[in-house]
Protein backbone atom coordinates (compact mmCIF):
# COMPACT_ATOMS: atom_id res chain seq x y z
CA UNK A 1 0.00 0.00 0.00
CA UNK A 2 1.37 3.34 -1.04
CA UNK A 3 1.75 5.76 1.87
CA UNK A 4 2.69 9.40 1.56
CA UNK A 5 3.90 11.70 4.30
CA UNK A 6 1.64 14.74 4.54
CA UNK A 7 4.54 16.86 5.70
CA UNK A 8 6.67 15.79 2.75
CA UNK A 9 3.86 16.44 0.28
CA UNK A 10 2.92 19.88 1.51
CA UNK A 11 6.38 21.27 2.23
CA UNK A 12 6.88 22.62 -1.28
CA UNK A 13 5.24 23.25 -4.62
CA UNK A 14 6.65 19.91 -5.72
CA UNK A 15 4.84 18.35 -2.79
CA UNK A 16 1.61 20.02 -3.76
CA UNK A 17 1.98 18.68 -7.27
CA UNK A 18 2.58 15.20 -5.93
CA UNK A 19 -0.45 15.40 -3.69
CA UNK A 20 -2.51 16.58 -6.62
CA UNK A 21 -1.36 13.71 -8.81
CA UNK A 22 -2.58 11.23 -6.25
CA UNK A 23 -6.07 12.63 -6.61
CA UNK A 24 -6.23 11.16 -10.11
CA UNK A 25 -6.85 7.76 -8.66
CA UNK A 26 -10.11 7.18 -6.71
CA UNK A 27 -8.47 4.18 -5.11
CA UNK A 28 -5.80 6.37 -3.58
CA UNK A 29 -8.13 9.28 -2.79
CA UNK A 30 -9.02 8.04 0.66
CA UNK A 31 -5.39 7.59 1.73
CA UNK A 32 -3.77 10.64 0.09
CA UNK A 33 -2.88 13.71 2.10
CA UNK A 34 -5.27 16.58 1.33
CA UNK A 35 -4.40 19.01 -1.44
CA UNK A 36 -4.21 22.31 0.41
CA UNK A 37 -4.98 25.51 -1.47
CA UNK A 38 -4.89 29.08 -0.17
CA UNK A 39 -7.49 31.53 -1.49
CA UNK A 40 -6.99 35.26 -0.96
CA UNK A 41 -8.85 38.48 -1.76
CA UNK A 42 -9.24 42.06 -0.59
CA UNK A 43 -12.93 41.88 0.37
CA UNK A 44 -14.47 41.87 3.86
CA UNK A 45 -15.57 38.44 5.07
CA UNK A 46 -19.22 39.56 4.95
CA UNK A 47 -19.13 40.54 1.26
CA UNK A 48 -21.37 38.42 -1.00
CA UNK A 49 -18.32 37.15 -2.90
CA UNK A 50 -16.85 35.63 0.25
CA UNK A 51 -20.22 34.31 1.42
CA UNK A 52 -20.67 32.43 -1.88
CA UNK A 53 -17.02 31.36 -1.93
CA UNK A 54 -17.43 29.73 1.48
CA UNK A 55 -20.42 27.78 0.18
CA UNK A 56 -18.49 26.67 -2.90
CA UNK A 57 -15.50 25.62 -0.81
CA UNK A 58 -17.75 23.53 1.42
CA UNK A 59 -19.25 21.87 -1.66
CA UNK A 60 -15.79 21.14 -3.06
CA UNK A 61 -14.68 19.67 0.26
CA UNK A 62 -17.75 17.45 0.35
CA UNK A 63 -17.45 16.23 -3.25
CA UNK A 64 -13.75 15.41 -2.86
CA UNK A 65 -14.37 13.79 0.54
CA UNK A 66 -12.06 16.24 2.24
CA UNK A 67 -9.13 15.65 -0.09
CA UNK A 68 -9.20 19.23 -1.41
CA UNK A 69 -8.86 21.65 1.50
CA UNK A 70 -9.23 25.34 0.58
CA UNK A 71 -8.53 28.01 3.18
CA UNK A 72 -10.09 31.41 2.45
CA UNK A 73 -8.18 34.53 3.52
CA UNK A 74 -10.36 37.66 3.05
CA UNK A 75 -9.64 41.33 3.73
CA UNK A 76 -6.04 41.46 2.44
CA UNK A 77 -4.85 38.98 5.06
CA UNK A 78 -2.26 37.71 2.58
CA UNK A 79 -1.17 41.20 1.55
CA UNK A 80 -2.27 43.83 -0.94
CA UNK A 81 -3.69 42.96 -4.34
CA UNK A 82 -0.25 43.60 -5.81
CA UNK A 83 1.30 41.23 -3.26
CA UNK A 84 -1.25 38.53 -4.03
CA UNK A 85 -0.72 38.92 -7.77
CA UNK A 86 3.00 38.33 -7.27
CA UNK A 87 2.26 35.31 -5.09
CA UNK A 88 -0.10 33.88 -7.71
CA UNK A 89 2.46 34.19 -10.48
CA UNK A 90 5.16 32.53 -8.39
CA UNK A 91 2.90 29.72 -7.19
CA UNK A 92 3.06 30.78 -3.52
CA UNK A 93 -0.71 31.51 -3.63
CA UNK A 94 -3.04 29.15 -5.43
CA UNK A 95 -6.35 31.04 -5.84
CA UNK A 96 -7.71 34.58 -5.62
CA UNK A 97 -10.56 36.81 -6.70
CA UNK A 98 -9.38 40.13 -8.02
CA UNK A 99 -11.05 43.08 -9.76
CA UNK A 100 -10.20 43.40 -13.42
CA UNK A 101 -9.25 47.02 -12.89
CA UNK A 102 -6.73 46.09 -10.21
CA UNK A 103 -5.26 43.38 -12.45
CA UNK A 104 -4.81 46.02 -15.16
CA UNK A 105 -1.46 47.12 -13.73
CA UNK A 106 -0.18 43.80 -15.12
CA UNK A 107 -2.83 43.07 -17.77
CA UNK A 108 -4.02 46.39 -19.26
CA UNK A 109 -7.07 44.94 -21.05
CA UNK A 110 -8.43 43.56 -17.76
CA UNK A 111 -9.75 47.05 -17.01
CA UNK A 112 -11.57 47.37 -20.34
CA UNK A 113 -14.99 46.94 -18.72
CA UNK A 114 -14.28 49.71 -16.22
CA UNK A 115 -14.22 52.48 -18.83
CA UNK A 116 -16.22 55.42 -17.50
CA UNK A 117 -19.94 55.34 -18.35
CA UNK A 118 -19.49 52.50 -20.90
CA UNK A 119 -22.11 50.05 -19.64
CA UNK A 120 -25.56 51.31 -18.73
CA UNK A 121 -27.23 48.08 -17.55
CA UNK A 122 -26.55 44.50 -16.52
CA UNK A 123 -27.91 43.02 -19.76
CA UNK A 124 -25.01 44.64 -21.59
CA UNK A 125 -22.53 43.67 -18.88
CA UNK A 126 -23.25 39.94 -18.83
CA UNK A 127 -23.67 39.67 -22.59
CA UNK A 128 -20.14 41.08 -22.87
CA UNK A 129 -18.54 39.14 -20.02
CA UNK A 130 -20.13 35.79 -20.91
CA UNK A 131 -19.36 36.51 -24.56
CA UNK A 132 -16.51 37.86 -26.63
CA UNK A 133 -15.24 40.49 -24.19
CA UNK A 134 -14.82 37.92 -21.42
CA UNK A 135 -13.10 35.49 -23.79
CA UNK A 136 -10.75 38.21 -25.01
CA UNK A 137 -9.74 39.22 -21.47
CA UNK A 138 -9.29 35.60 -20.35
CA UNK A 139 -6.84 35.09 -23.20
CA UNK A 140 -4.78 38.04 -22.01
CA UNK A 141 -4.84 36.82 -18.40
CA UNK A 142 -3.46 33.46 -19.50
CA UNK A 143 -0.53 35.15 -21.23
CA UNK A 144 0.93 36.23 -17.87
CA UNK A 145 0.85 32.75 -16.35
CA UNK A 146 -2.52 32.91 -14.60
CA UNK A 147 -5.54 30.66 -15.17
CA UNK A 148 -8.90 32.48 -15.13
CA UNK A 149 -12.17 30.72 -14.37
CA UNK A 150 -14.93 31.24 -16.91
CA UNK A 151 -17.62 32.97 -14.83
CA UNK A 152 -16.92 36.54 -13.73
CA UNK A 153 -18.25 37.68 -10.35
CA UNK A 154 -20.07 40.99 -9.86
CA UNK A 155 -18.30 43.92 -8.27
CA UNK A 156 -21.28 46.07 -9.23
CA UNK A 157 -21.79 49.53 -10.61
CA UNK A 158 -19.77 52.06 -8.68
CA UNK A 159 -21.12 55.04 -6.72
CA UNK A 160 -19.43 58.02 -5.08
CA UNK A 161 -19.58 58.77 -1.36
CA UNK A 162 -18.46 61.99 0.28
CA UNK A 163 -18.02 63.57 3.69
CA UNK A 164 -18.16 67.13 2.38
CA UNK A 165 -20.80 67.53 -0.34
CA UNK A 166 -23.02 65.46 -2.61
CA UNK A 167 -21.78 64.93 -6.15
CA UNK A 168 -24.75 65.98 -8.27
CA UNK A 169 -23.06 67.35 -11.39
CA UNK A 170 -19.65 66.87 -13.07
CA UNK A 171 -18.64 70.28 -11.72
CA UNK A 172 -18.99 68.98 -8.14
CA UNK A 173 -15.94 66.79 -8.75
CA UNK A 174 -13.62 69.77 -9.22
CA UNK A 175 -10.75 69.55 -6.70
CA UNK A 176 -12.58 66.75 -4.88
CA UNK A 177 -10.15 64.52 -2.96
CA UNK A 178 -11.37 61.01 -3.78
CA UNK A 179 -9.88 57.68 -2.80
CA UNK A 180 -9.62 55.27 -5.73
CA UNK A 181 -8.02 51.82 -5.98
CA UNK A 182 -4.48 51.55 -7.31
CA UNK A 183 -5.90 51.55 -10.84
CA UNK A 184 -4.60 53.91 -13.56
CA UNK A 185 -7.94 53.89 -15.41
CA UNK A 186 -9.89 55.32 -12.48
CA UNK A 187 -7.19 57.83 -11.70
CA UNK A 188 -7.61 58.96 -15.31
CA UNK A 189 -11.42 59.14 -15.07
CA UNK A 190 -11.46 61.41 -12.04
CA UNK A 191 -8.49 63.46 -13.18
CA UNK A 192 -10.43 64.17 -16.37
CA UNK A 193 -13.23 65.65 -14.26
CA UNK A 194 -10.74 67.86 -12.41
CA UNK A 195 -10.88 65.86 -9.17
CA UNK A 196 -7.87 64.98 -7.03
CA UNK A 197 -7.76 61.14 -6.96
CA UNK A 198 -5.62 59.40 -4.33
CA UNK A 199 -4.70 55.74 -4.93
CA UNK A 200 -5.05 53.84 -1.67
CA UNK A 201 -5.48 50.05 -1.08
CA UNK A 202 -8.94 49.00 0.10
CA UNK A 203 -7.80 47.90 3.55
CA UNK A 204 -6.47 51.44 4.17
CA UNK A 205 -9.44 53.30 2.67
CA UNK A 206 -11.50 53.60 5.87
CA UNK A 207 -8.68 55.23 7.83
CA UNK A 208 -7.91 57.53 4.87
CA UNK A 209 -11.50 58.78 4.93
CA UNK A 210 -11.51 59.00 8.71
CA UNK A 211 -8.35 61.13 8.78
CA UNK A 212 -9.44 63.25 5.77
CA UNK A 213 -6.60 62.13 3.54
CA UNK A 214 -9.53 61.77 1.16
CA UNK A 215 -12.96 63.39 1.38
CA UNK A 216 -14.70 60.68 -0.59
CA UNK A 217 -14.38 57.33 -2.29
CA UNK A 218 -16.14 55.30 -4.97
CA UNK A 219 -17.35 51.72 -4.73
CA UNK A 220 -20.44 49.57 -5.28
CA UNK A 221 -23.12 49.76 -2.58
CA UNK A 222 -22.30 46.25 -1.36
CA UNK A 223 -18.75 47.26 -0.50
CA UNK A 224 -19.78 50.64 0.90
CA UNK A 225 -21.93 48.70 3.35
CA UNK A 226 -19.56 45.83 4.17
CA UNK A 227 -16.56 48.15 4.60
CA UNK A 228 -18.66 50.45 6.84
CA UNK A 229 -17.79 53.58 4.91
CA UNK A 230 -21.11 55.03 6.06
CA UNK A 231 -19.45 55.62 9.44
CA UNK A 232 -17.10 58.20 7.91
CA UNK A 233 -19.17 59.53 4.96
CA UNK A 234 -22.35 61.64 4.74
CA UNK A 235 -23.48 61.46 1.12
CA UNK A 236 -23.85 58.78 -1.56
CA UNK A 237 -24.28 59.88 -5.17
CA UNK A 238 -25.67 57.23 -7.53
CA UNK A 239 -23.38 57.90 -10.49
CA UNK A 240 -23.05 54.36 -11.89
CA UNK A 241 -19.85 55.73 -13.38
CA UNK A 242 -18.18 52.40 -13.92
CA UNK A 243 -18.76 48.65 -13.73
CA UNK A 244 -16.17 46.12 -12.72
CA UNK A 245 -16.12 42.42 -12.05
CA UNK A 246 -14.03 40.04 -9.99
CA UNK A 247 -12.02 37.44 -11.86
CA UNK A 248 -11.44 34.16 -10.05
CA UNK A 249 -7.91 33.22 -10.98
CA UNK A 250 -5.51 30.43 -10.18
CA UNK A 251 -1.75 30.32 -10.30
CA UNK A 252 -0.93 28.76 -13.66
CA UNK A 253 2.01 26.91 -12.12
CA UNK A 254 -0.23 25.26 -9.55
CA UNK A 255 -3.23 24.73 -11.85
CA UNK A 256 -1.15 22.61 -14.23
CA UNK A 257 -0.36 20.20 -11.38
CA UNK A 258 -4.01 19.60 -10.48
CA UNK A 259 -5.62 16.59 -12.19
CA UNK A 260 -8.31 17.37 -14.74
CA UNK A 261 -11.12 15.72 -12.76
CA UNK A 262 -10.27 17.87 -9.73
CA UNK A 263 -10.06 20.96 -11.93
CA UNK A 264 -13.57 20.18 -13.15
CA UNK A 265 -14.88 19.98 -9.59
CA UNK A 266 -13.37 23.36 -8.79
CA UNK A 267 -14.69 24.92 -11.98
CA UNK A 268 -18.18 23.53 -11.48
CA UNK A 269 -18.65 24.87 -7.97
CA UNK A 270 -16.84 28.18 -8.33
CA UNK A 271 -18.56 29.08 -11.62
CA UNK A 272 -21.96 28.18 -10.17
CA UNK A 273 -21.21 30.31 -7.10
CA UNK A 274 -20.34 33.26 -9.34
CA UNK A 275 -23.75 33.09 -11.05
CA UNK A 276 -25.48 33.04 -7.65
CA UNK A 277 -23.42 36.00 -6.45
CA UNK A 278 -24.47 38.02 -9.51
CA UNK A 279 -28.10 37.53 -8.49
CA UNK A 280 -27.22 38.42 -4.90
CA UNK A 281 -25.96 41.86 -5.93
CA UNK A 282 -29.01 42.70 -8.05
CA UNK A 283 -31.44 41.67 -5.33
CA UNK A 284 -29.45 43.34 -2.60
CA UNK A 285 -28.84 46.78 -4.12
CA UNK A 286 -32.28 48.15 -3.20
CA UNK A 287 -31.89 46.77 0.30
CA UNK A 288 -28.38 48.21 0.59
CA UNK A 289 -29.65 51.69 -0.20
CA UNK A 290 -32.38 51.47 2.44
CA UNK A 291 -29.91 50.12 4.98
CA UNK A 292 -27.30 52.76 4.23
CA UNK A 293 -29.93 55.49 4.46
CA UNK A 294 -30.91 54.18 7.88
CA UNK A 295 -27.27 54.44 8.91
CA UNK A 296 -27.04 58.10 7.95
CA UNK A 297 -26.07 58.30 4.28
CA UNK A 298 -28.03 60.79 2.18
CA UNK A 299 -28.59 59.59 -1.40
CA UNK A 300 -28.97 61.54 -4.62
CA UNK A 301 -29.34 60.52 -8.27
CA UNK A 302 -27.34 61.91 -11.18
CA UNK A 303 -27.60 62.27 -14.95
CA UNK A 304 -25.11 59.85 -16.49
CA UNK A 305 -25.36 61.50 -19.90
CA UNK A 306 -24.21 64.82 -18.44
CA UNK A 307 -21.12 63.17 -16.95
CA UNK A 308 -20.38 61.25 -20.16
CA UNK A 309 -20.69 64.45 -22.22
CA UNK A 310 -18.12 66.22 -20.04
CA UNK A 311 -15.81 63.19 -20.17
CA UNK A 312 -16.11 63.07 -23.97
CA UNK A 313 -14.86 66.67 -24.21
CA UNK A 314 -11.59 65.56 -22.61
CA UNK A 315 -9.05 63.15 -24.11
CA UNK A 316 -10.23 60.32 -21.84
CA UNK A 317 -12.00 58.11 -24.42
CA UNK A 318 -9.38 58.78 -27.08
CA UNK A 319 -6.62 57.85 -24.62
CA UNK A 320 -8.51 54.73 -23.50
CA UNK A 321 -8.93 53.53 -27.08
CA UNK A 322 -5.22 54.06 -27.73
CA UNK A 323 -4.35 52.18 -24.54
CA UNK A 324 -6.60 49.17 -25.11
CA UNK A 325 -6.14 48.92 -28.85
CA UNK A 326 -8.56 48.81 -31.77
CA UNK A 327 -9.58 45.16 -31.28
CA UNK A 328 -10.48 45.58 -27.61
CA UNK A 329 -12.27 48.89 -28.22
CA UNK A 330 -14.33 47.40 -31.04
CA UNK A 331 -15.40 44.50 -28.81
CA UNK A 332 -16.36 46.88 -26.00
CA UNK A 333 -18.47 49.04 -28.30
CA UNK A 334 -20.14 45.96 -29.78
CA UNK A 335 -21.80 45.42 -26.39
CA UNK A 336 -21.74 48.87 -24.77
CA UNK A 337 -22.66 50.94 -27.79
CA UNK A 338 -20.78 53.86 -29.33
CA UNK A 339 -18.98 55.76 -26.56
CA UNK A 340 -16.65 58.70 -26.66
Amino acid sequence: MLTVSRLTLLRSTVGVAAAASLLKSPAVLAQAAPLKLKFGNDLPATHSVNVRLKEAIEAITAETKGQVAINLFPNNQLGSDTDMMTQLRSGALELATMPGTVMSTLIPTASLTGVGFAFTNYDKVWAAMDGEVGKFIRGNIEKVGLTPFEAVWDNGFRQITSSTRPIKTPEDLANFKIRVPVVPLWVAIFSAFGAAPVSIPLNEAYSALQTKIADGQENPLALIESAKFYEVQKYCSLTNHSWDGFWLISSGKVWRTIPKDVQEVLQKHFNAAAKKQRDDIVKANADYQKELESKGLTFNTTNAEAFQAVLAKTSFYKDAKAKFGDEAWALLQKYAGNIG
